[in-house]
């Protein structure tokens, strides 16, 4: 029942971790996505999304890529407590198309999405499995050093 729910969650936040977990990772979000803008300014960045402890992401989107109504989001994902990185689009029709056409082609280590209720991707892939938040510049570090490649990928997959 609700009122269970409501009284575990109660209990939790009078503990105080859930709060500082969730500054922590939205201050995380936050610092990244200014690094981000700051070292490549040529992508173009959305506003972070906090999500519901669900998800919090942003877009680093090169213009190739908004041009053709697709965006790169950078996802960190609450339950499994981990980094993706997906491609998405701009709407539902986009995104199917773009399935579509991936669906026959090689995407080596990416997963191709399938069409469905709530799910946002296209391709993604995981960025950093187990991060380490005592750790922050190692941490932005690893997510760098993947999502590069995966625009990189993604655009040439697409023929960019």
């Amino acid at each position: 029942m609700l009122n269970d729910d409501i009284r575990k969650y109660q209990s939790l936040l009078e503990a105080g971790s859930i709060q500082k977990a969730y500054r922590g990772i939205l201050g995380f979000m936050s610092n990244l996505k200014v690094h981000l803008e700051r070292k490549y300014p040529y992508h173009l960045t959305s506003s972070l999304y906090p999500g519901y402890m669900d998800m919090t992401y942003f877009a680093f989107t090169p213009k190739s890529l908004k041009n053709r109504k697709l965006k790169v989001a950078i996802v960190f994902l609450h339950e499994e407590c981990r980094f993706d990185v997906w491609l998405g689009a701009t709407n539902r029709r986009i995104q199917s198309g773009f399935i579509e056409m991936l669906r026959n082609k090689d995407l080596g280590t990416y997963q191709l999405s399938i069409v469905g209720s709530g799910v946002d991707s296209i391709i993604e892939t995981v960025l950093v499995d187990e991060p380490d938040f005592d750790r922050l510049d190692e941490l932005k570090a690893k997510i760098e050093d993947k999502l590069l490649p995966f625009i990189d990928d993604v655009t040439a997959l697409l023929g960019d």
